[in-house]
């Protein structure tokens, strides 16, 4: 699984011209399934998310996480992180979990941060989102927990 996360001041998603899901500072977080992933690479992308260090200290090092900061996480779908960009100049998506399996791995990637960490809001699944934010740094970073091989 891929997590592209961003600290921001500010995050939200709009779908048919309505706020669904918006954070202050905190993680804006674009999550993408990949073939093969699984919960237990859900469950492993999270942990590292929760605990990876992107805020400042006092001493203005990267040394809090978000959990430590009890800061918001806008977790939005984007299935495009996992495109092939290798070849051509039109992207391929065969990495990409399929989209029965991304939904359901992204459903349980919000089901599970939501039982550990206390804001957690939203966008959806396959609809045409307007997201915004202010990248706060700018601070932005690539997460992603290798799916299994050879199952």
């Amino acid at each position: 699984m891929i997590a592209l996360i961003q600290r921001v001041s500010h995050a939200s998603v709009i779908v048919d011209g309505a706020t669904i899901g918006a954070i202050n500072a905190g993680l804006m977080v674009l999550v993408c399934a990949e073939r093969g992933d699984r919960e237990k690479e859900a469950n492993a992308l999270l942990s590292k998310l929760l605990a990876y260090r992107v805020f400042s200290d006092d001493a203005g090092k990267m040394n809090r996480s978000v959990s430590d900061i009890a800061g918001g996480i806008l977790l939005v779908p984007q299935f495009t992180l996992a495109a092939d960009t290798n070849s051509g100049t039109r992207p391929s998506f065969t990495p990409a979990a399929s989209p029965e399996d991304g939904r359901r791995l992204f459903s349980y990637f919000v089901e599970q941060a939501k039982s550990s960490h206390k804001e957690v809001a939203t966008g959806q699944f396959g609809a045409d989102m307007k997201v915004s934010l202010t990248n706060d740094g700018p601070v932005t970073f690539w997460l992603q927990i290798k799916p299994p091989t050879g199952d």
